[in-house]
């Protein structure tokens, strides 16, 4: 068998965008709310940083969302790609619609803002943020979602956290109006591999949906650093290991076999631990998926792009897939 590696470029779902394997998370550049809980303030020139090490790596789209911070992570992103002279269509943007408390109207009505907030910069891809929380249902939340890529406002439209059964009925609605579902964003990381189990990985092959892996890295327990400093997890915030779903219950010794291992995949490569575990998640589903780490650091954002260039053999593919089912 040949080895296992990736394109270049990722198509999302059945629509004509491509991306790179590798995108850029922007979660980390909210600065309050939230993520403010959850990561340490970035200021702008750091931002302009982090973007500047994303698409000199290769990476050329962003993932941001409406809740991230009420619009600064979607304000800082559209600094940072103006700072580095990013023009409008030259990189991909997708963002999420939060339905907290409110009906399938207002994703009409504040199609506006999300586009103020970008500054100029179109979306790629418009996202319901999750299946909870909104007063209308999600045929209608699809529906509405529908319109605004009918109207030209945004040129696909995706999902998050959604199951098998909801992104089916989504990709119905818009089948019926003449579209398809892009995408479905969800938590995949080679600790937490419920997609493939819940039917998710199967419909979304099934329908030709891409999905979007957040927290590719566990909050950070691949990149191997919790293992040399077990202590430092648990000083990690509340919030931050939750985020990861992994930590406590002795998730550190329990995955130190797969550490182990990924460390002696990556010295053959020279390469980290975090980019064994992206390159992992790239080879193992395929064209199917595409991942999003965040980056607090420019240095975090160059690593995980290069993860785009390391191939893995399929023995050693196959050999982190046995260990990480523990």
């Amino acid at each position: 068998m040949a080895d296992s590696g990736t394109a270049r470029r990722r198509r999302l779902g059945s629509t004509g965008i491509e991306v790179s394997p590798i995108g850029l998370g922007g979660l980390q550049f909210a600065g309050r709310g939230m993520s403010g809980a959850v990561y340490t303030t970035v200021g702008q020139d750091t931002v302009d940083a982090i973007v500047a090490a994303a698409l000199a790596g290769g990476v050329d789209w962003f993932d941001t969302a409406e809740m991230y911070g009420r619009g600064q992570s979607e304000r800082m992103l559209a600094t940072a790609l103006r700072h580095n002279d990013v023009a409008a269509g030259d990189a991909r943007i997708a963002t999420k619609w939060s339905p907290l408390g409110r009906t399938a109207a207002s994703i009409e009505r504040t199609i506006g803002t999300r586009l103020a907030c970008l500054d100029g910069y179109p979306i790629d891809l418009y996202q319901i943020h999750s299946p909870q929380g909104a007063l209308s249902p999600l045929s209608a939340q699809v529906a509405a979602m529908g319109r605004l890529l009918a109207s030209g406002k945004v040129r696909s439209v995706g999902v998050s956290n959604f199951s098998a059964r909801q992104m089916a009925r989504a990709d119905a609605v818009l089948r019926a109006r003449g579209a398809r579902l892009a995408s479905n964003q969800v938590h995949v990381n080679l600790l937490h591999r419920d997609v493939e189990r819940n039917g998710v990985l199967e419909t979304a092959r099934r329908l030709g949906v891409t999905l979007i892996a957040y927290a590719p890295l566990a909050g950070g327990l691949l990149t191997g650093r919790y293992h040399d400093d077990p202590g430092a997890a648990r000083a990690r915030s509340l919030a931050r290991r939750l985020m990861g779903r992994v930590y406590g219950s002795g998730a550190v010794a329990r995955s130190a076999p797969l550490i182990a291992e990924m460390r002696a995949i990556g010295g053959a490569y020279g390469a980290s631990v975090s980019q064994v575990a992206l390159a992992w998640l790239l080879a193992h589903y395929g064209d199917t998926l595409v991942a999003i780490p965040g980056a607090s650091r420019p240095g975090q954002a160059a690593e995980s792009a290069a993860a785009m260039d390391l191939r893995l053999t399929s023995v050693e593919v196959g050999r982190l897939d046995d260990l990480s089912r523990v």
